[in-house]
């Protein structure tokens, strides 16, 4: 296949991702960027950072210093809590765009050498799958959460004195008055579309890193996947060249598990702060979630609690993916030892045969994808994560009741 070709199905396996994560300046440059096309980046790195923080720094103090009402601030400790994840994931993107870029290239370079047509509909097959779990995280949580910051945009009466009260439309994350008093027009409506700008950035991040784990992962999966199949032709078969030998065939399968292995390796290095930040974080959201909606049943409109039970099910679905990411690549990588096992090895010469026992034994230790190089993240670990959000919910009631 012309090369051409194999850099479009490249370009299409990672294009979501791009598109995710250029609009936020978090796309790493290659060394053919043009000076512009850095210059636009770096503006909207700024601008992506000045949003967060218009954000996050005026609900903090609000908090902390302005809010006396008990409920009010915990129904903003959880807006508060998805922005500052937010811009501790996108520090983390950009500060790995380097691992991030090699990646990419690492992917580039299997479509490349990929020659045998068998081989390329197993990576395409993946790569569907990777964009699809793009698309889907994509779905559920610019939905889940600009379905709770449109829902919750309601025209409140907020008391000046004694005698008057002003009319505006509440804000997803409280506002510090002494920064901006977000009480009058048009600053209200300007504070509005200043946090709905950077709801578009953390949740472009969350989408960001969550496509980048899906696409990575599934690549990583389809590498394995041909690998399988090399391993089942190892012994003379279908599809062995006249002139390969048993020996080479076995060493070219050996450097191809060893690159795979290490392309794994460059995940890990990408995902596992990234993680980590979800892993505490969702666990987080997903208790105060819980807790809106049971606390204030009778208190809020239906359309708010819609909107608390989207975000539930989107952050529930992030944090799954991350886990079931984690899951399928350790399973993937045992099954490469099960299949050495099971090839007619007794029909290879002998030290053929023996060289097996290298692929068996490095299968045999466990490929993980961790949060922050703590918890191994599987279906197990989501699991942990609901049990845990239900615990600290009930904790929470108690202390509040």
């Amino acid at each position: 296949m012309c090369r051409s070709v194999t850099k479009e199905l490249h370009d299409h396996s990672i294009q979501l991702n791009r598109w995710f994560l250029k609009p936020i300046g978090a796309w790493p440059r290659s060394t053919g960027t043009s000076n512009s096309e850095k210059a636009v980046s770096r503006a909207l790195i700024f601008v992506c950072y000045f949003l967060i923080a218009f954000t996050v720094i005026p609900c903090a103090l609000n908090i902390v210093l302005e809010e006396k009402n008990v409920e009010l601030k915990l129904r903003a400790i959880g807006p508060l809590s998805h922005w500052l994840m937010g811009g501790i994931n996108y520090c983390s993107l950009l500060l790995r765009s380097a691992d991030i870029h090699r990646c990419v290239r690492h992917m580039e370079i299997d479509w490349r050498v990929t020659r045998r047509s068998q081989h390329r509909e197993i990576m395409v097959r993946n790569a569907r799958l990777g964009r699809f779990i793009a698309g889907f995280c994509a779905i559920f949580m610019h939905g889940g959460v600009f379905s709770y910051s449109v829902f919750g945009i309601t025209t409140v009466m907020v008391p000046i004195d004694d005698n008057h009260s002003v009319p505006m439309l509440q804000l997803p994350c409280p506002s510090y008055s002494k920064f901006v008093d977000a009480r009058f027009s048009p600053a209200n409506e300007i504070v509005l579309i200043m946090q709905l700008l950077s709801c578009f950035v953390v949740n472009s991040t969350t989408v960001g890193a969550c496509s980048l784990a899906a696409v990575f992962a599934m690549h990583a999966c389809g590498q394995l996947d041909i690998l399988t199949l090399r391993l089942d032709k190892l012994v003379e078969g279908e599809g062995v060249k006249e002139n390969d030998t048993a020996q080479q065939r076995l060493a070219n399968i050996v450097n191809h598990h060893l690159r795979v292995l290490r392309f794994i390796a460059r995940i890990e290095d990408v995902m596992n702060q990234i993680c980590l930040v979800e892993l505490v974080g969702c666990t987080f959201n997903l208790c105060m979630l819980g807790y809106y909606s049971i606390t204030w049943w009778n208190k809020i409109d239906s359309k708010s609690t819609a909107a608390y039970i989207i975000v539930y099910i989107s952050m529930s679905f992030n944090i799954f993916i991350f886990c079931y990411i984690g899951e399928i690549l350790t399973q993937q990588c045992k099954k490469i030892g099960e299949t050495a096992y099971m090839t007619d090895w007794y029909c290879l010469p002998r030290t053929t045969a023996l060289g097996l026992i290298l692929i068996i034994s490095r299968s045999s230790a466990v490929i993980k994808i961790t949060a922050g190089k703590l918890i191994q993240l599987s279906i197990a670990t989501f699991s942990d994560v609901i049990k845990t959000s239900f615990v600290y919910l009930n904790m929470l009631r108690t202390v509040t009741t």
